[in-house]
C-alpha cells in the first residue's frame, strides 16, 4: 500500500485561488491573521499523518473495533495516536481562543481535514464530529455548560458525537421517539434508543459528550417538537472531576462494509433510570441547534470524499509507474512498458486527479464562504457570504463524495485483478468512500436541498451571483489565447449556459411543480458540480500561471481535461433535468411490477 503524501502545493494553490482565501485576506474579511503561516500549517500536518495516521489505517481495517459488556475498544495504536494527536493542538486549529483554540480559519482546518481523511479516514470521522460539537456548543449552549464541556472539546481531552437516527426514523428526524423529562433542578432525563451513532463509544478519551434529539411531553409533532440536548457519558463534578456514569450505553455495534475501526454504534438510555441531559437552546428548537452541528459535518464528509480520492489516486498512480504489462504503441518487442503509458490507464489517472481538485476547491470554497459570514466586518459581506456557504454546502457535501466514491472505483479498474484483492489497499479506499455519500443526509436529500431551500433562496440571487464570477473566471480563459488550455474556454462557456437554463427552469418548477423539480434534483446538482469545478479549476490555472508557478503547465493541462472531460457533461445533464420529469414521475406501473 502507498504512503500517503499530502498534495501541498495542489492544497495551497486550489485555497488561496480557487476557494478564495488569499483574495480573502487582501479585502479584510480575516481581521489580523497571517496568511503565511498556512503552508506551514499543513506542512506539519502532512508530516504528521503521514508517519502516525497512515501506518494505523491498513491496522484499524483489519482489526475493527470490539464491544464488550457496552464498551467499545479500538484498534492497536489508535488510542496512543489520538492522544498524540490532540496534544499535538491538532483538534484545536480553529476553535475559539477564549476556551483554549487557535482561532485560525474553518478553510485552513478544511484542509487538515482533508489530510486526516487522506491517511485514516475512519480516524478522522471522530474530530470531524467533535468539531460539529463545539460549534454547536458555542453557538447554542448556556454559558455555565460551556464553561464546563467547551474547553474539553476544544482540546480533544473529550470527544463529541451526533445523535439524531433512530430504527424507525432514518431521515425523518420528526418521527423520533427519544424523550425528555423536565427535572427540578433544571436537568432532563432522557431514555430511547439511537442508531448509527459514529464514535458512540470507544477508548480513546475518558469522556464523550453526547448531543441528542429528543422529545419533550407535550411538545408539537414532527421536527417543530424536537429539542437538543448535551448528554455526557459520565457527569462531571463541581470542580471538573469526572463523577459517576450517565445512564447512556452502547447496546450494539454495525458490522459494515468499510470503516471498520470507526465504530457505529447503537445507544440506548434509560434502562437505569434516565440518562442525565442539559438543554441546548431552547425548547422544540433542538433542530435549529442540530444544523449547526449538521452543516460543519456535511462539509466535513465532502472532505472525507476529496481524503479518500487523493489517497486513491496516489495508490493508483504509483501502480502504474511501476506495473509492467504491454508495451506503448509503436514500440518494437522488448521488455513490457508501465501500464502509465496506455492512453486508457492515462484517462483513468487524469479523470481521478481532476475530479479530485475540483471537488477540493469546492469544499475549500465551502470554508471561506462560511469563514466570511462570521469573520468580516461588513454585515452585507457576511450576509452574502453566508448565503454562498448555504449555496455551496450540499454541493461540497454530494458533489465531493459522489467524487470519492469515483475515484476509489477507478483507482480499482487502475490496478486490474489487483485492486480486487484486499491486499493492495485499493479495496479499503472503494469500500471505505460508499458510506460517505450517505453520511449527513443522503446525497439525494442534498440535492433536494439545494434545489427547494438553496437555489429558491431569495429568487436565486446567490446561484446567479456565483454565475456571474464564474462567466469573469472563463473570460479571463478566452482571453488568454493560451493554446494550452485547448477548448477550455468554449466548454465552460456551454456548461454555464446549461446550469443557467436549468436553474431558471427548476426555479419555475419548484413552485408550480414540485414533483418535476425533485425529479431533476440530483441530475441538477451534478451539473453544478460539473461546471463550477471546470471553472475553479480554470480560474486555479490562470492564478499560477499569472504568478510564475515553475509547473503551471500541470494545472494548465488538468483544467483543459477536467473542461473537455467532465464540463463537457452539462448540456446533456441539462436535457435530463429538463426533460426527464415524465419518465421518472409516470414510471409507477415500472416499479409495481
Amino acid at each position: 500500500m502507498t504512503t500517503y503524501r499530502a498534495p501541498i502545493n495542489d492544497m495551497l494553490l486550489s485555497l488561496n485561488h480557487g476557494a478564495g482565501l488569499k483574495a480573502a485576506v487582501e479585502a479584510g474579511h480575516y481581521g489580523d491573521f497571517d496568511a503565511d503561516i498556512t503552508a506551514a500549517v499543513l506542512e506539519e500536518a502532512g508530516k504528521f499523518a503521514a508517519d502516525v495516521l497512515a501506518p494505523l489505517n491498513r491496522v484499524g481495517d483489519k482489526h475493527g473495533i470490539k464491544l464488550q459488556d457496552n464498551a467499545v475498544t479500538t484498534a492497536p495504536g489508535w488510542p496512543q495516536a489520538y492522544r498524540q494527536w490532540s496534544e499535538a493542538g491538532w483538534n484545536a486549529v480553529s476553535g475559539p481562543e477564549a476556551f483554549g483554540g487557535q482561532g485560525l480559519p474553518l478553510a485552513i482546518n478544511a484542509a487538515c481535514t482533508e489530510i486526516w481523511s487522506a491517511a485514516n479516514v475512519a480516524f478522522g470521522l471522530c474530530p470531524l464530529l467533535t468539531l460539529s460539537a463545539i460549534e454547536a456548543l458555542d453557538a447554542h449552549g448556556s454559558d455555565e455548560l460551556k464553561t464546563i464541556y467547551l474547553g474539553k472539546l476544544i482540546s480533544g481531552e473529550w470527544t463529541g458525537t451526533m445523535q439524531l437516527t433512530e430504527p424507525q426514523a432514518g431521515s425523518d428526524v420528526g418521527a423520533l421517539r427519544a424523550t425528555a423529562q423536565r427535572q427540578d433542578d433544571g436537568t432532563y432525563l432522557l431514555k430511547g434508543a439511537k442508531i448509527f451513532i459514529t464514535y458512540g463509544d470507544h477508548d480513546m478519551t475518558d469522556n464523550i459528550v453526547h448531543f441528542v434529539l429528543a422529545r419533550l411531553p407535550g411538545a408539537p409533532a414532527g421536527t417543530r417538537g424536537i429539542s437538543l440536548f448535551l448528554v455526557p457519558k459520565f457527569l462531571v463534578n463541581a470542580d471538573g472531576s469526572l463523577g459517576r456514569r450517565n445512564d447512556i450505553y452502547s447496546t450494539g455495534v454495525e458490522h459494515k462494509l468499510g470503516m471498520h475501526a470507526s465504530p457505529t454504534c447503537t445507544m440506548t438510555m434509560g434502562d437505569h433510570g434516565g440518562a442525565v441531559g442539559y438543554l441546548i437552546g431552547e425548547e422544540n428548537r433542538g433542530m435549529q441547534c442540530m444544523f449547526t452541528m449538521m452543516n460543519q459535518a456535511r462539509l466535513g464528509v465532502g472532505l472525507e470524499g476529496v481524503g479518500v480520492a487523493e489517497r486513491a489516486y496516489q495508490q493508483a498512480l504509483d501502480y502504474a509507474q511501476q506495473r509492467r504489462q504491454g508495451r506503448a504503441v509503436g514500440k518494437p518487442d522488448g521488455e513490457a512498458d508501465p501500464i502509465l503509458v496506455h492512453p486508457d490507464v492515462k484517462r483513468m489517472l487524469l479523470q481521478m486527479r481532476a475530479m479530485t481538485a475540483a471537488a477540493r476547491t469546492i469544499c475549500y470554497a465551502t470554508a471561506v464562504a462560511l469563514d466570511v459570514s462570521v469573520r468580516a466586518g461588513d454585515a452585507k459581506v457576511r450576509s452574502e457570504a453566508a448565503a454562498r456557504g448555504a449555496l455551496l454546502t450540499p454541493i461540497a457535501k454530494a458533489y465531493s463524495t459522489d467524487i470519492g466514491n469515483e475515484v476509489a472505483y477507478l483507482g480499482v479498474q487502475v490496478h486490474g485483478g489487483m485492486g480486487f484483492i484486499e491486499e493492495t489497499g485499493a479495496a479499503q479506499h472503494y469500500r471505505d468512500a460508499r458510506i460517505t455519500a450517505i453520511y449527513e443526509g443522503t446525497n439525494g436529500i442534498q440535492a433536494i436541498d439545494l434545489v427547494t431551500r438553496k437555489l429558491a433562496a431569495d429568487g436565486g440571487a446567490s446561484v446567479w451571483a456565483l454565475l456571474d464570477e464564474l462567466s469573469a473566471t472563463v473570460k479571463q480563459v478566452e482571453a488568454s489565447n493560451d493554446p494550452a488550455f485547448g477548448t477550455t474556454g468554449a466548454k465552460l462557456r456551454e456548461a454555464l449556459a446549461a446550469l443557467e437554463r436549468a436553474s431558471r427552469w427548476l426555479l419555475e418548477r419548484v413552485t408550480t411543480k414540485p414533483n418535476d423539480a425533485l425529479a431533476g434534483a440530483t441530475p441538477y446538482l451534478r451539473l453544478f458540480g460539473a461546471t463550477l469545478g471546470g471553472c475553479c479549476l480554470a480560474g486555479e490555472a490562470l492564478a499560477a500561471r499569472d504568478n510564475g508557478t515553475g509547473d503551471h503547465e500541470r494545472y494548465v493541462a488538468l483544467a483543459r481535461f477536467f473542461a473537455e472531460n467532465v464540463s463537457v457533461q452539462a448540456p446533456s445533464l441539462e436535457r435530463t433535468v429538463t426533460e426527464s420529469a415524465d419518465a421518472v414521475n409516470g414510471a409507477d406501473a415500472v416499479l409495481l411490477v
